[in-house]
């Protein structure tokens, strides 16, 4: 059962959210060979104040 895990800053709309879901669920069941009924993608959503690169926050960027 492949699982992928995916962080994304906060501030994409619902439908942009859920186009990802289904691209990278295509892109297992068709690169795996697997059902889909035994994929699970999760995306997480996170505050752009809690996510930093180089020592800052992408909400001080």
């Amino acid at each position: 059962m492949p699982l992928v895990q995916i962080s994304v800053a906060e501030g994409r709309d619902p439908e942009t959210l859920r186009a990802c879901l289904q691209a990278v669920h295509n892109a297992v069941r068709e690169s795996l060979g697997v059902r889909d009924e035994s994929i699970r993608v999760l995306l997480t959503e996170v505050s752009p104040s809690l996510w930093s690169s180089g020592g800052v926050t992408l909400a001080e960027r």
